[in-house]
């Protein structure tokens, strides 16, 4: 479990160093470090130590490790499938324009900046379910209205907060996550709209409250 996270987290240290000048990016070795670090080298990897150290070293035969790693495509690639249509509707969002509209429509409603990033935050996660294509989408809509708003920087970061608490919530049928921890979990749907909506949910309105509270101390000050 560690392997993985390791190499990614090495890539990761070695990009940020060559970025300050820390390290030559150039350099023969750390261009081979930052390859095994990149995700697909890094589980891929992982994957083949795991057939060696918990496989062959364990008397598993070739078939039986085969069967293994069978097993275990469906899964992975029902979350991917559902992942990339998650992105690939935000993209349509994004291009029709809708994401403009709903920002126009919390500015003519007088909506406070606080609860209208998080509220299309809240509306992009529900409507294409990936909490990374919400924020991103909603950052991107609504970073001109904060820049002009005249914020500091507390404020800045609790808006950021709030952005992020609503690209979380209502996590359900079309979030790969859903699914990731339904199969995992070995749940229904039912049960997991009942389990993980609800604490994905209940992560996103605390963490608003958190936000707000920053957001109305900060503009205090």
């Amino acid at each position: 479990m560690l392997l993985p996270v390791g190499l990614i987290f090495l890539n990761t240290g070695l990009n940020m160093a060559a970025s300050l000048g820390a390290v030559d990016a150039g350099n023969y070795w750390v261009q081979v470090l930052r390859m095994v670090g990149e995700t697909p080298v890094a589980l891929l990897i992982s994957v083949l130590v795991t057939s060696v150290v918990l496989g062959t070293r364990r008397g598993k035969t070739g078939s039986a490790i085969e069967k293994t790693l069978d097993g275990a495509l469906g899964p992975v690639c029902s979350v991917i499938l559902v992942t990339g249509a998650g992105g690939m509707f935000g993209g349509v969002l994004r291009a029709s324009g809708i994401g403009d509209a709903l920002a126009d429509v919390m500015g003519d409603l007088g909506v406070p900046l606080i609860l209208a990033v998080f509220v299309v935050a809240l509306v992009l996660r529900i409507a294409q379910g990936s909490a990374t294509v919400a924020l991103v989408t909603t950052a991107g809509l609504m970073a001109p209205a904060v820049a002009a708003a005249g914020l500091n920087e507390f404020q800045v970061a609790a808006i950021v907060l709030a952005t992020g608490a609503g690209s979380v919530a209502a996590s359900h049928v079309n979030d790969s996550g859903f699914w990731l921890v339904g199969r995992l979990m070995g749940m229904d749907v039912p049960t997991t709209l009942k389990t993980w909506t609800v604490i994905e949910t209940a992560i996103a309105l605390v963490g608003f409250a958190i936000a707000a509270g920053i957001f109305a101390v900060a503009g205090l000050v």
